[in-house]
This record gives structure tokens, sequence and C-alpha cells, in this order.
């Protein structure tokens, strides 16, 4: 979910009420020492003036939260203020950026009762600057505090009820994706359970009906018994095939037609904000097709997670042939993390989960590493022995 500190229009917004601040605390400042030249109150002015610029400058390192800390900020700031007011009524007006950082700190019925009581501050500064009575001065700054709370209210009612529809719909389309898999994996495997019955299922019934036949007729007709054992050689031949076959149709359709490991990863992809990088490193040697598959696969599922969870600009995948072993590593320079993720092969993920790339390469009798940093980024390693060739 968004934080409201993240909207475009939020930022905006605090970027004007900061610089509003500091002109209108820098102006006040200009127009006391102006008008009071040699006052015994000005050393205390200027220092409560810079105390207040500081305070207000720590702000947002203390985050938009309402927390204990932010909290406590915020009341030295408006303390620190209300003395400036009292010493220097000139100082009101910087009470308008004081609305908003109010408003964005406490909960709304709070934060309506604060700037209800700095308007009623800012009016009574204002008269007593006044040298006779003036309506505006009792009636504009509550209007322009009303204002200015209504904009805020109604903003932060439209960002959160758009950050609501915005959640609605990225949990609506991982749902749907959800489904879609579920739906895939259904239709694939009644696609298998039906080829598997049409073929190596009934090739076997008839092999096990010729055999039974051989053998009820081994001793009386040899002849008969040898033809029905030929002829269930043949079945188990094309069954043989049959089974070669769905094996292929079970591969990776980037490593049909012959195609290396090394062009299959080279033509992945994470998507039009990722840049994926590919290197290869050594004498490229043949590699099973299970492992060709399984490294294909793990890259598949990395550039997955890269693409959804790290906020990475650019990927790399190096493929390296160390003679006694070939590995694949992923980098991203996301943002990382500081705990490894959960490994466990049981713990339920979806394909393309580190528990699954884990249990890929475990088959293989290899090893699966992740190193992270925060800010960093995340470099994910498979290693795979080879069998030595002659």
């Amino acid at each position: 979910m968004n934080h409201p500190a993240h909207n475009p229009d939020t930022r905006t917004l605090a970027t004007v009420a900061h610089t509003a601040f500091f002109l209108l605390l820098g102006a006040s400042l200009a127009r006391f020492l102006l008008r009071h030249p040699g006052d015994p109150r000005t050393p205390w002015i200027i220092a409560l003036s810079i105390t207040l610029a500081l305070l207000y400058v720590l702000g947002p390192a203390l985050g938009a939260a309402p927390t204990a800390r932010r909290l406590f900020w915020l009341g030295l700031v408006v303390t620190t203020w209300v003395v400036l007011v009292v010493l220097a009524p000139s100082f009101a007006w910087c009470a308008v950026p004081l609305f908003f950082t109010a408003l964005r700190t406490l909960p709304p019925r709070a934060a309506i009762v604060l700037v209800a009581l700095l308007t009623g501050l800012v009016v009574v500064a204002q008269l007593k600057l006044a040298n006779a009575f003036d309506p505006n001065l009792l009636l504009a700054p509550p209007a322009v505090a009303a204002l200015a709370t209504a904009v805020f209210v109604h903003m932060e009612r439209q960002a959160e009820a758009q950050r609501a529809l915005i959640d609605d719909l990225i949990r609506t389309r991982r749902e749907l994706a959800a489904t879609e898999r579920r739906e895939g994996t259904l239709a694939e495997r009644q696609r298998l359970s039906m080829e598997i019955h049409d073929t190596l299922a009934q090739n076997l019934s008839s092999q096990q009906m010729l055999l039974q036949a051989a053998d009820r007729t081994w001793d009386t007709d040899p002849a008969t018994a040898r033809a029905h054992v030929r002829t269930a050689t043949g079945i188990a031949a094309h069954g043989l095939s049959e089974a070669r076959r769905l094996v292929h149709d079970l591969a990776p359709p980037e490593l049909a037609d012959g195609a290396g490991l090394a062009d299959a990863l080279r033509s992945l992809d994470a998507g039009p904000d990722i840049e994926v990088r590919f290197h290869l490193e050594g004498t490229p040697a043949p590699l099973p097709d299970r492992v060709q598959s399984a490294l294909l696969r793990i890259a598949q599922g990395a550039l997955a997670n890269i693409r959804e969870h790290s906020g990475a600009r650019t990927a790399a995948l190096t493929l390296s042939f160390l003679g006694d072993q070939v590995v694949l590593d992923i980098a991203d320079d996301g943002h990382g993390f500081t705990e490894p993720p959960h490994l466990s092969a049981a713990t339920p993920q979806r394909g393309h989960g580190l528990p699954a790339m884990r249990a890929r390469v475990r088959q293989l009798g290899g090893t699966l590493t992740i190193e992270s940093t925060p800010g960093e980024g995340t470099v994910l390693s498979a290693a795979i022995p080879l069998e030595p060739t002659a």
C-alpha cells in the first residue's frame, strides 16, 4: 500500500508549505528587527527564530506517522512558535504552514482542535498589532484556517480512496493471475492424464495381456508364445518413444529445437522497466536436459521476483562453466533486504518461488545461495555439479 507521503500531490503540497514557513519566518524576523531596533527582546527573538527553524528542519526526518517522537517534535515546534508570538505578534502568520504540519501529523479531530487554538492565537496577535479594531483581522484568520483544513482533508480523502482502489486492482490482478495459473495447471494435468491413459497405460495393458498369453502357451505352443513376446517387445518400444515424447513436451519451450541454455538465458527479460544483461564465462560444455531446464526455470523465477519485489533497474545473468560444475548467478540493483527469505521447501509458494528453486537445485545435487545488502541489491547463485566426461 502506498503511503500518503509517497503521493506526488502530497509531496508538492509539503514542499510549498515548508518553503512558505521559512519565508514567513524570515519576513517576521526582518519586520521585528526593522520595527524595533535596539529592543531588549531582540536576542530572544533571534534565538527563538533560529531554534524554530532548526526544529522545523528536523520534521521530515521523523516521517509523517504520528509516532511518539513526531508528536514530541510537534509539541516543541508549537510551543516555540507560541512564545515567539507572545513576544512578537508579527510571527503569527507562521501558523499557516503549521496548520499543514498538524493536519499531517495528528488524527483529524486532534488536528482540527489544534488548528482552532492556533487560529485563536493568530486573531489575538493580529488585533494586538492593529491600532484600531478591524473586523477583517477577526474574520480572516478563521476563514483561511477553515479553507486550508477543508482542502487538506478533501485531498487526503481523495488520496485514501485512490489508494484503496489501487490496492483492490492489485489484489484482483493477483487473484486473476492465480486463477489462470490454477486453470492452466489443471488443464495441463488433464491433458497429461489423457495422454498417459491413451498411450502408456494402453501399451502396458497390451504388454501384460501378451506376456500372460505367452506364459500360458509357452510349453504347449512355443512358436505362438515367442510371437506374443515379440509383439510385446514392439509395443514396449513404441511405449518408450511415447514416454520420450511426453518428456520432450514437458521441457521448457525456450530449449526446444536444440536451443542451448545460453541462448535461452540471453532471450529472457524482466519487463520494460528492467534491463537484463547476460554474461557467459568459461568454455561451454554440453549439459543434461534436466540441468538446462532447472537453470532456465530458476532464472525465470528469479527475474519474476526481481520484477515484483526488488524495485531494481538492471539485472545480470551470469552462466559460468567451471569444469566440474556449472553456476548461474542472478544479480540485481534493487533495495535488497536484511534477512534472507525463508527457503524451506515445505513452505507453499508459487511455482517460481524460492522454495521451488531450492528444490530444483537439490534434486540435482547442487546448492542455492542468496546474498543481499539493503540498498545494494541481491545476488542469487545456483551451483550444480557436473559428471566428469571421458
